[in-house]
This record gives C-alpha cells, sequence and structure tokens, in this order.
C-alpha cells in the first residue's frame, strides 16, 4: 500500500509525461501546488483547459493561434512575398523576438526523421507548396534546426521547391556573440568562416 495518495501519484503520473520533466520534478511541481493557494491552482487548471479549448491552427501557416487566419497573416504590413519555413510554433516566437524578420511564416509541424517514422508526408510541405503556387513569394528562408533531422528536411524543401523557380536561402549559422574561438567545435568554425560577410 502506497503512503501517496491516489490524487497525488495521479498528478505526479501526469506531470511526468511532460516534455523535460522527470518523476522528480514532477514530484516537486505537485508537492508545490499542494501548497499553494487554491485560486492560484484553479487558475493553472483554467489555464491548461483554455489553451487547448480556444487556439486553433492558423488554416494558412498552421502556426498556433486563436483566431485563423492568425494575426500575422492577416498583418497588411508583413512582406507577402518572403516565407520563412521553421519546425515549430516556437521557431515563429524566437525569431518574432529579434524583430528583423516582416515576412510570412510556415510551420512544418516537425522534422524529417526516419528513425521516428516521420516523412514528407508527415509535415506540411504539401500544404507549403501549394501555397508558393498560389502566391507572388520570391524568397523562401529555410529556418529548420541546424541538426541532422532539420538540414534533412531542408535539403528536401530546397529540391521540391527548385522547378518553382523561387529563392531559396538558409539561416547562417556560426559562432555565437560572445564565445571564444578556442572553445567551438570544428563544424560551428567552418560553417563561421563559410557565412563570413563583408565588414
Amino acid at each position: 500500500m502506497s503512503a501517496i495518495p491516489k490524487p497525488v501519484m495521479r498528478l505526479i503520473e501526469e506531470l511526468s509525461r511532460l516534455p523535460g520533466v522527470g518523476p522528480k520534478t514532477a514530484s516537486r511541481l505537485t508537492y508545490f501546488l499542494l501548497r499553494s493557494p487554491a485560486e492560484q491552482v484553479v487558475s493553472l487548471a483554467e489555464a491548461i483547459r483554455q489553451v487547448k479549448e480556444r487556439t486553433v491552427r492558423c488554416s494558412i501557416c498552421f502556426n498556433i493561434a486563436d483566431t485563423s487566419p492568425c494575426s500575422i497573416c492577416s498583418d497588411p504590413n508583413r512582406d507577402p512575398t518572403q516565407i520563412c519555413v521553421v519546425e515549430e510554433p516556437l521557431d515563429v516566437l524566437a525569431l518574432e523576438r529579434t524583430r528583423q524578420y516582416h515576412g510570412l511564416y510556415h510551420v512544418l509541424e516537425g522534422a524529417i526523421s526516419p528513425v521516428e517514422g516521420i516523412g514528407p508526408g508527415e509535415l506540411r510541405i504539401r500544404e507549403l507548396l501549394d501555397r508558393l503556387r498560389n502566391t507572388t513569394v520570391h524568397e523562401v528562408v529555410l529556418a529548420t534546426n541546424p541538426n541532422l533531422e532539420g538540414e534533412a528536411t531542408a535539403m528536401y524543401i530546397a529540391q521540391q521547391i527548385s522547378p518553382l523557380g523561387i529563392r531559396v536561402t538558409r539561416l547562417a549559422r556560426g559562432l555565437p556573440v560572445g564565445a571564444d574561438l578556442e572553445y567551438a567545435d570544428a563544424v560551428t568554425l567552418a560553417q563561421a568562416l563559410e557565412g563570413r560577410r563583408e565588414v
């Protein structure tokens, strides 16, 4: 017989299903919630419920939004001739924080990963190609992650876009600001050299 009450055990189990949350962290979170005021816990539960009930995928870019089309796709000040292709909605947030990109987005909802059984058909690549055929896009910026899956996805998309005659670019990679050269790995240094620009 367990010394932990069933509702507490259930919450620990549910929290431990979240990415990056192991059993110890789930236990800490559960006992934090037990010590918290009831209104704080109810507010958290309500926020979790509402995020499922009140969010949708944008019918154009597939980003998470509260309306469709989303605020970015319906913004007349965005540049409709550029589409930045990202893997996940969090990538849109990261790029928007820079305030440097003013075009539109396309969220793939993942990356090609044969190990996980994810091929091009499981991603929003067909929708991207349909979108490119029906708009006046001049540039597609591939902003997939700089890992094996992201590179494979970027190469596949570039091959698919090639017959359309649209310019395809890739985000530059290299050294992070504040890094020391001596600690950079060879691949990062090589990419930094390859992506160098005029001063």
